[in-house]
């Protein structure tokens, strides 16, 4: 049943919001990635999941805002048993470091698709949290790939569920790695340019 609720749920998306994904950078191959995109609609993480092939689906699992997808039973279902999700309190309401389940995950072979700025947006892409680096500093082994998402905001507008038909477009470059001794500023500013650039396609 959770298979056949997954398989609805991507083919919506793909049906409703176009979700046409470019490898301009790599390939979808079986690697341990932490996919990172820029963060404007609810729906960013379904047009990911959909941009990934069937066989790495299992595998890669979006990090979710506990405070949104947890906070319905149907919500929580849809992110934790039909798209492989790990809920984190973005509240920090708890002691146990926000990045365990995450690194949990990474630990095991598993590979994250992550929204470095936060929280959604509409405008260019906002600064990163520190997350990333964290994660890069610690799994130096997973390839850190760039996803640019573009129009999400545009055909699901913040604050309605009301489609507009427009065409979505994800387009994943190359992976990159933080240096052996690059400042945290630096490396989320080169990670940041480098998701921005692949929104200027040549």
């Amino acid at each position: 049943m959770t298979a056949l609720v997954r398989a609805v749920v991507i083919f919506l998306v793909k049906l409703l919001a176009g979700a046409q994904a470019y490898w301009q950078g790599c390939a979808p191959e079986p690697r341990q990635r932490i996919y990172y995109a820029n963060h404007t609609s609810h729906i960013d993480t379904l047009a990911v999941i959909a941009a990934l092939p069937p066989s790495l689906r299992p595998r890669t699992h979006p990090v979710a805002a506990l405070d949104y997808w947890g906070s319905s039973k149907l919500k929580r279902y849809i992110a934790v048993r039909c798209l492989n999700a790990v809920l984190i309190d973005r509240g920090g309401a708890h002691e146990r470091d926000p990045l365990q389940p995450l690194a949990d995950l990474l630990e095991r072979g598993e590979s994250l698709i992550i929204f470095p700025e936060g929280t959604r947006g509409t405008g260019p892409v906002g600064p990163f949290k520190s997350g990333l680096f964290h994660l890069a500093r610690r799994f130096p082994s997973a390839e850190l790939v760039p996803v640019n998402i573009e129009n999400l905001h545009r055909i699901l507008p913040k604050g309605t569920w009301l489609l507009v038909p427009l065409i979505c477009t994800l387009r994943i470059g190359a992976p990159i790695h933080v240096g052996v001794d690059e400042p945290k500023e630096a490396f989320l500013t080169r990670a940041r340019a480098d998701l921005i650039a692949l929104g200027r396609p040549v």
